[in-house]
């Protein structure tokens, strides 16, 4: 009878302190509730900020333009979107979030460039397309097709196309950087673009393919960049493009051996870089018309220097009557570097390769100098 009346006593005693926690809980309850209110009630500063603002900050959140953000992502103007109402509604109502799209390897569905296009407003646009990213483009005709009609806004537009018949000229107004590459050449023939369909046209970059298959109005162009191509196919279109400021002709060695060639006169070219496939032979005939009495900075390998690079060097600078400032010289080398900075003290030389010497001896080189 004893232990009966000691759990009784022992029962109520854990009632009285489960009442007394009870208290406690409901207190901090209220205590929570409280301090809840206070959250829902406070306004976060971004919050306060005018739209204006905060659509600004949303656009230094994207890529610079005219570099395309993903569609999908942390990077991409979507994103933006999904934060909350107010932020998706200025998202939304801000056009420069939408002008650049990248329209390859894309899981979205297939009507999201109208989509973008439509959010876009009247600002010019950056289209990148490229068919050999993530594979085949699915539906790249449909895709491709969907921007089209709003040709008039391209400002920025890169492509590289298995099936270049996608490729459709027209008036574009507002185009003033276009970068081609083909697989194939266009099946209706060559395609000309006059001045007055592309008037702010200046800066072009052409694989080999798009350059035999394209006629812009060379002589407007301030940039031209031409790729995997012979410089006797390319020399026709430099001599030209007189008001070139930039210059890059990444070339191949065809193996066959052409004359001296006229000279080409680039009055206002600053910056020149000539690369090639291979360390073999020279290429001295691919620089050496070249008249460019405005020229800065020069890149190049020692294959189109040679036989003597520094008698070449000194040379061409005295012909177009340059001032140099800067040369690199990237790939191997014959010439070790104090030679050339003995022979130009006024020029910055970088060297990105390895000196052989006549001998085969090596001799690490950073960019360091």
């Amino acid at each position: 009878m004893s232990a009966l009346a000691a759990d009784r006593a022992h029962i109520a005693d854990l009632e009285a302190r489960i009442l007394d926690l009870e208290r406690s809980i409901a207190a901090l309850h209220l205590e929570k509730e409280a301090a809840q209110e206070r959250l829902d009630s406070y306004k976060y500063p971004v919050l306060t900020l005018p739209n204006e603002i905060i659509s600004e900050i949303f656009i230094h959140f994207l890529p610079i333009y005219p570099v395309c953000p993903p569609s999908t992502g942390n990077l991409s103007p979507t994103c933006l979107t999904h934060i909350c109402r107010t932020w998706r509604d200025i998202a939304l109502a801000t056009p420069a979030l939408w002008r650049a799209m990248s329209l390859s390897g894309n899981r979205m569905p297939l009507n999201w460039p109208e989509v973008w296009l439509k959010r876009s407003g009247c600002c010019p646009l950056s289209i990148r397309m490229d068919e050999h990213a993530d594979g085949v483009v699915a539906c790249g005709s449909e895709v491709l097709g969907a921007v089209l009609p709003h040709c008039a806004r391209w400002e920025y537009l890169t492509l590289r196309l298995r099936r270049p018949e996608l490729f459709v000229a027209g008036r574009l107004p507002l185009l003033r950087h276009l970068d081609l590459e083909f697989d194939d050449s266009l099946p209706d023939g060559v395609i000309t673009f006059h001045e007055a369909e592309v008037p702010l046209l200046r800066v072009v970059t052409l694989d080999i393919i798009a350059f035999l298959n394209v006629v812009l109005p060379w002589p407007q162009l301030t940039s031209l960049t031409l790729r995997v191509i012979s410089f006797d196919s390319c020399f026709p279109i430099l001599r030209q493009t007189t008001n070139l400021i930039h210059c890059q002709l990444d070339l191949v060695h065809d193996h066959e051996e052409f004359g001296p060639l006229p000279d080409i006169t680039l009055t206002h070219l600053e910056s020149l870089c000539c690369n090639d496939d291979d360390y073999f032979g020279q290429m001295s005939n691919c620089i050496d018309p070249f008249i460019v009495p405005a020229l800065r900075s020069l890149q190049v390998t020692e294959r189109f220097l040679r036989p003597d690079p520094i008698d070449f060097l000194t040379l061409f600078v005295s012909k177009s009557g340059c001032k140099l400032q800067d040369v690199r010289i990237r790939g191997r080398r014959i010439v070790p570097e104090d030679l050339y900075r003995r022979a130009f003290p006024s020029i910055r030389f970088v060297f990105d390769g390895q000196f052989v010497g006549d001998e085969g001896s090596t001799d690490s080189d950073d960019d360091s100098h």
